[in-house]
């Protein structure tokens, strides 16, 4: 099956988290292209190394730093973590850039910002990442872009 020049599926193609179903017909709602390196970005950040039976390395550090003092040396440790954790599980992007913005850390929100470029596609894009801390509020909204 040939792959027209302008169809973006080649980014990848799945299941969003958690899982929607179109009401009329009952079928999977998936995710492609851009939509689904933001899906699988969201689900990287959220899930901590050891959660995975078959890949046990698979996360990213967040959670393990929730009770660290916000510091720049708190914030470093957060952008390795995410450096990392994209090296190792997110091929299809370099990351150009993070921010961590802890403005409303005393709350139990810390806004991180990732800046990318895809690699099929030389596409920049970003998304701000909320990052819960606080009991009860780890179900966090989606990734939007960053205007």
């Amino acid at each position: 099956m040939a792959m027209h020049k302008d169809d973006p599926s080649f980014l990848g193609r799945g299941w969003p988290f958690p899982p929607a179903f179109d009401p009329h017909t009952g079928q999977v709602m998936m995710v492609q292209s851009e939509e689904d390196i933001v899906e699988s970005l969201r689900i990287l950040m959220q899930t901590r190394p050891g959660e995975r039976v078959m890949q046990p390395a698979y996360g990213c550090r967040l959670h393990d730093l929730v009770f660290e003092p916000m510091s720049g040396e708190t914030r470093a440790a957060i952008s390795v973590a995410i450096e990392r954790a994209i090296l190792h599980f997110e091929p299809r992007i370099t990351l150009t850039g993070i921010t961590v913005q802890d403005d409303d850390w005393i709350e139990g929100r810390l806004t991180i910002r990732l800046d990318y470029r895809i690699r099929a596609t030389n596409t920049r894009n970003n998304i701000v990442f909320p990052f819960y801390t606080t009991e009860g509020t780890l179900v966090s909204e989606r990734p939007v872009p960053a205007g």
